[in-house]
This record gives structure tokens, C-alpha cells and sequence, in this order.
């Protein structure tokens, strides 16, 4: 048999009212445009932050540089004193390269 109180229907559409603002806050919330860059920048720093992470792992790996813990009283200029001539070509390189793959990105931009 149908429910067919008025006070429950109004009840009812109430309810249906109250959650489907809440949708619409929901979706207005997550459509905006401050909280989307906002998203984005966070995205894209986590992604940089991990690439560094990997770059620095390769690095570390090529040049055979096993990190040390800084003790109290280590001069900073002592602290890779024996890796540092061999760190700056690697350095160098990867600084070129990362030029280059910019320049690319730019020509491809423009192209299109």
C-alpha cells in the first residue's frame, strides 16, 4: 500500500532536498577553479619532488656516492670533498639535458 501521509512526503522531499544540495555543493566545490589549480600545483610538486628523488638515486648510483650522516663539527667544504670531482660532469650533463628537453617541449608547443 502506497505512503501517502503528507507529513512523511514532505519529510521525504526534504531529505531529498538537503542531499541533493549537498551534491551540488560537492560538485561546485570540486569543479572550482581554485580548487582545481590548487589540486594541480600540489600534483605537480609531488611529481618534481619524486623526480628529484630518482635523479638524485641515479646520480648517487652512477657517481658511487654512498651518503654519509653529517656529524657535529664537519666542515661543509669536507663533506664531499673526495666525490666533488667527479659529481660536476654528472651534474653538468644532466643540467644540459634538462635544457635541451625543455627547448624540445617549447618547439613542440609552438609547432602545434
Amino acid at each position: 500500500m502506497a505512503d501517502t501521509d503528507p507529513a512523511e512526503l514532505e519529510r521525504r522531499i526534504e531529505r531529498t532536498r538537503a542531499e541533493l544540495a549537498q551534491t551540488v555543493d560537492a560538485i561546485a566545490d570540486r569543479v572550482s577553479p581554485k580548487n582545481v589549480a590548487r589540486r594541480t600545483v600540489a600534483r605537480a610538486e609531488s611529481n618534481a619532488k619524486q623526480f628529484l628523488l630518482s635523479v638524485g638515486d641515479r646520480v648517487r648510483d652512477a657517481v658511487g656516492v654512498t651518503p654519509r650522516p653529517v656529524m657535529v663539527g664537519d666542515e661543509p667544504d669536507d663533506l664531499w670533498a673526495e666525490e666533488r670531482q667527479d659529481l660536476a660532469p654528472i651534474l653538468i650533463g644532466l643540467g644540459a639535458v634538462l635544457a635541451v628537453s625543455a627547448v624540445i617541449m617549447l618547439w613542440r608547443r609552438r609547432s602545434r
